[in-house]
């Protein structure tokens, strides 16, 4: 039998309508997450009739109740995994596909996580920009020689895929100097604000505050975190790299090779889209690959594991 590990997508992974194959399937989930955010979440995604699906404090409830919805539905089936983890926001999924935290906690954190990330820098002052086709090392000099304000490698994603993140003067600088360095792309993403850099600081220490005020428990299936790209079993050292990945890098790179060296030999994103997939697929080509996004998925995903 194949050893799995699911994956949680973070944000860019939503679109409008996404589900709508699986909608009287996941349709208990999204009501317990309504009725804990006090707004029609499925309406949201289906219609997003004031245009705010890609709005950060809508995004990420959204996101993570698909994805814990999907989960639940292989769950549902008697599935399981042998290992968790997720990009970003997507660590919040697997934290509750784990049982350390409920879905209404989980939905009210990151829905507070996204309020934070938004007002940390004000809008137009910070971004991100992916850099494709320079080593780590390079980048992380480039951005430590870029005198123009702060700009920190945010997302190592894959080999010769990394996003810098800060202040819009610094980043473009880095992207630059990246360029003259002979990187492949240099593509500004269309975020509102500068995630995973230290300019998340004031928005980390304010999220410390709301972790302290939930329950977590000791993880039922184990769980790789962003900043570690280690498992963790700990509830207080989980609460504690939540903070830190506010303003620190995810290292999915070395989380999915470090599945690897665990053992696994099929991973499956779990959740809208097929971001992970394809970072994946460059971080491990002898992985198995697959993709749990709808009803229909989840039969197919169990004849072929």
């Amino acid at each position: 039998m194949k050893m799995k590990a699911f994956v949680f997508p973070g944000q860019g992974s939503q679109k409008v309508g996404m589900l709508l194959d699986s909608k009287q399937a996941v349709a208990g989930t999204f009501k317990l997450a309504s009725e804990v955010l006090g707004y029609d979440l499925w309406r949201l995604i289906q219609e997003d009739p004031e245009s705010q699906l890609n709005q950060t404090e809508y995004t990420q409830p959204a996101l993570l109740t698909a994805s814990v919805a999907l989960w639940q539905l292989w769950q549902n089936r008697g599935g399981s995994a042998d290992y968790l983890a997720g990009h970003s926001l997507g660590e919040y999924a697997a934290l509750v596909a784990s049982s350390v935290l409920s879905l209404q906690d989980a939905v009210q954190l990151v829905r507070l996580r996204g309020q934070l990330m938004q007002s940390a820098v004000p809008v137009g002052e910070g971004g991100m920009t992916v850099i494709m086709g320079l080593k780590d090392s390079q980048i992380r000099a480039i951005c430590e020689q870029t005198s123009e304000g702060t700009v920190e490698a945010a997302n190592f994603n894959a080999p010769g895929q990394v996003v810098i993140s800060g202040s819009n003067e610094a980043v473009a600088a880095a992207a630059e100097a990246c360029q003259k360095a002979g990187a492949k792309r240099v593509i500004a993403l269309p975020v509102s604000a500068p995630f995973h850099c230290s300019l998340m600081a004031p928005a980390a220490e304010k999220l410390e505050q709301a972790l302290s005020e939930v329950t977590f428990s000791s993880p039922e299936i184990p769980v790789i975190q962003n900043v570690t790209a280690q498992v963790c079993a700990d509830p207080g050292l989980i609460k504690r790299n939540l903070v830190k990945q506010m303003s620190c890098a995810v290292r999915w790179t070395e989380c999915v090779e470090h599945m690897g060296q665990l053992g696994v030999t099929a991973m499956i994103e779990c959740g809208p889209g097929k971001v992970l997939t394809g970072l994946n697929r460059r971080i491990s080509r002898d992985m198995d690959t697959h993709n749990l996004a709808s009803v229909a998925d989840v039969a197919a995903l169990w004849g072929a594991l």
